[in-house]
């Protein structure tokens, strides 16, 4: 426990940590990485680039800051990031690095305002930080080693199928080298992919929703190439089947509830694929469920898995299926394949969605994301009802849903 004296000079430093956060943290992932390069086989090398990890780590800190004397107000928060922590295999003794570069960040931009009791009071508030994503996250690695199928860390996998969806994405089959049985998971959760392509000098890893219902004999992920995506370019280019890629058990906390009412499922491009898991699941283990699926995509040329979603609706009445391109090809006018041009907008939302007690759940680039969070507050859902999956820093798109 903190005594009251650290919690004061740490509640102190909130306002200096609000506009020099990402100051700090960018110039901490720099100092780190310079001592300990090996740590770049972790990081996700494109969110460094962008700067979303560095702006991601701020608010977490700020968030403890502000919260230091009521530390379990966060522990939501910790148990979503221990999720990813846990996937990509970062470990207790990561922690003391994290904390020693994060205190030379803090000097190094704060300069003289960075006083002893305030370096010492953030060493304190760290340590006690730390113990508490540990703690979780032990939880989490001992849940997934001990489950029927579980491991430890990262397990080989063969490329059983690779199957073509669309012009850009691409399903991969999963099965496990040995043979032996795979862990089960929730529908949305996700695997984590490590690879280390050739051309590369570190590993890279990538969390990939499972796209299919739980309870088979493999994993499949449905991967959009993107256009400097280094994992999704070598699993679409490199990676045939018949090859070994190495995954670490599923993970994640956005997962389909059981419940009775009816599942709004939306989706926008590539967020389809924790979606079709839902729906397999849904038509698998409560065939009497309503569901709405909604999916927005460019044009049909992109739009992966159209004709099984289109056939799961035809076969089960209760499944209403909804198709909006926002610039369909001639072809797509003139087949009349889908059902609106444009986007997933309010007005849409109205014309099909009358039980506001519904859950919904939601996933896509993150404009897309913005739109929906406003597009269902708008119509009166209300937020324990709403669920919705991103894969770059969870805290980013939480403030610009705030913002938004």
């Amino acid at each position: 426990m903190l005594n009251q004296k650290t919690i004061d000079i740490i509640k102190s430093t909130v306002p200096v940590l609000e506009k020099h956060g990402t100051d700090i943290t960018s110039r901490f992932y720099k100092i780190m990485f310079s001592n300990h390069p090996e740590l770049l086989n972790i990081f996700n090398h494109a969110n460094q680039r962008q700067g979303r990890q560095q702006t991601a780590l701020a608010n977490t800190v700020y968030a403890a800051a502000a919260n230091i004397d009521n530390l379990g107000a966060i522990i939501p928060v910790v148990k979503q990031i221990g999720q990813k922590h846990r996937a990509l295999g970062i470990k207790a003794e990561h922690y003391p690095i994290v904390g020693e570069n994060l205190l030379a960040a803090i000097k190094d931009v704060l300069g003289d305002a960075a006083s002893d009791d305030i370096i010492n009071a953030w060493a304190e508030a760290y340590g006690v930080i730390a113990d508490a994503f540990i703690g979780i996250e032990k939880e989490m690695y001992d849940e997934a080693k001990a489950q029927p199928g579980g491991w430890e860390g990262f397990r080989n996998f063969v490329v059983d199928r690779k199957v073509q969806e669309s012009d850009v994405i691409t399903s991969f089959y999963l099965k496990p080298e040995d043979g032996k049985e795979i862990a089960s998971y929730q529908a949305g959760q996700y695997i984590t992919v490590k690879v280390k392509p050739d051309d590369q000098m570190y590993t890279h890893m990538r969390h990939y929703s499972l796209s299919d219902a739980p309870g088979k004999e493999y994993y499949r992920i449905s991967v959009k190439r993107e256009e400097y995506g280094v994992v999704s370019t070598y699993l679409h280019q490199d990676v045939n089947e018949g090859d070994i890629i190495t995954l670490s058990a599923p993970a994640g906390d956005f997962v389909l509830e059981q419940k009775e009412n009816t599942a709004v499922l939306i989706s926008g491009g590539v967020g389809l694929t924790p979606m079709v898991s839902m729906l397999n699941t849904i038509i698998e283990q409560q065939p009497a469920r309503e569901v709405v699926f909604i999916h927005g995509a460019l044009n049909s040329q992109v739009h992966a898995m159209k004709d099984h979603v289109a056939q799961v609706a035809s076969e089960h009445s209760n499944v209403k299926n909804l198709v909006v391109y926002s610039n369909p090809t001639d072809s797509d006018k003139e087949t009349k394949n889908f059902d609106k041009e444009g986007f997933i907008d309010l007005d849409l939302l109205k014309s099909v969605i009358d039980d506001k007690q519904a859950d919904f759940y939601f996933c896509g680039p993150t404009p897309f994301m913005k739109m929906m969070y406003r597009n269902l507050t708008e119509l009166g859902v209300s937020i324990e009802n709403i669920h919705f999956e991103f894969f770059g820093p969870a805290s980013e798109l939480e403030e610009e849903l705030v913002t938004a």
